[in-house]
């Protein structure tokens, strides 16, 4: 969605500035949320080892940078639409590599200590629900 978004914005017809910033803009901010959710997903604690799962947000990173630079070397491409697919094979490029470090830095490092269990509280107490003073 990210490159298909920056896309329409570069693309040819006749978009007003300001529907090329909302478009660049949204292009942006899906951007942001695609490096969270690699994020998300190369630091999950739950599996231990390389699975299936990663090599294949490994493959569809590395189609989709693929696929944007085709379409940057394309020449019966525009010119602005040859720029972004550039910019999107750089930066689909950068996520796969950054998930694949990512991942496998998960994989290496220790497991990290289950959290403390709370401490229990005395129903019976009465000031066990007021606010400590500081």
């Amino acid at each position: 969605m990210v490159g298909a978004t920056a896309l329409v914005a570069v693309s040819g017809g006749h978009h007003s500035v300001f529907a090329v910033l909302v478009l660049g803009m949204l292009a942006l901010v899906m951007a942001h949320a695609l490096v969270v959710e690699i994020q998300r997903q190369a630091r999950r604690r739950s599996q231990v080892v390389w699975y299936r799962t990663d090599t294949v947000n490994t493959i569809l990173l590395g189609c989709w940078a693929f696929i944007a630079a085709v379409t940057a070397v394309t020449p019966v491409a525009v010119p602005q639409v040859r720029a972004v697919s550039a910019l999107l094979a750089a930066g689909y490029t950068a996520a796969c590599l950054y998930f694949v470090a990512e991942r496998r830095r998960a994989v290496t490092s220790p497991p990290r200590p289950a959290p403390a269990p709370a401490p229990a509280v005395d129903s019976s107490d009465p000031l066990a629900d007021s606010t400590p003073s500081v």
